[in-house]
């Protein structure tokens, strides 16, 4: 069975990586064609030369950045709040922004309880 190939309101990836962002905004959702109608914060543009330019190693704090159709493929390294953590933008990443894929928070696993934590933990043996 063939791989189904992505597309983005019946456009192919390739297309979508030769529109402008005016004609991607066009066929985008009512929430990124407003974003984009607005324009971009001057780190945003900043953002968007480094990955114009093909600069490597690309590291933002612009968690708010959407992800346009010419950033599928490189890896943008993503502040979380305490280090930069890199983020591979795919195909099915276009119209998200950058902080969706950079998690501020850890997952919080606790272990058993303490004692003195609830009137079940007075039987328990104290080594």
């Amino acid at each position: 069975m063939a791989k189904k190939e992505f597309t983005y309101y019946g456009k192919r990836v390739d297309e979508l990586k030769e529109l402008s962002i005016d004609d991607f905004a066009q066929i985008s959702t009512a929430k990124i064609r407003r974003k984009i109608k607005r324009g971009f914060t001057e780190e945003q543009k900043k953002l968007l030369r480094k990955i114009r330019f093909g600069k490597k190693d690309v590291e933002t704090h612009c968690r708010d950045m959407l992800i346009l159709p010419e950033m599928i493929g490189m890896t943008i390294k993503v502040h979380n709040g305490k280090s930069f953590e890199p983020v591979a933008i795919i195909p099915e990443m276009i119209g998200h922004s950058l902080g969706e894929f950079s998690l501020t928070r850890k997952k919080l696993q606790h272990s058993a309880p303490g004692v003195g934590a609830s009137r079940s933990s007075q039987s328990v043996s104290v080594k």
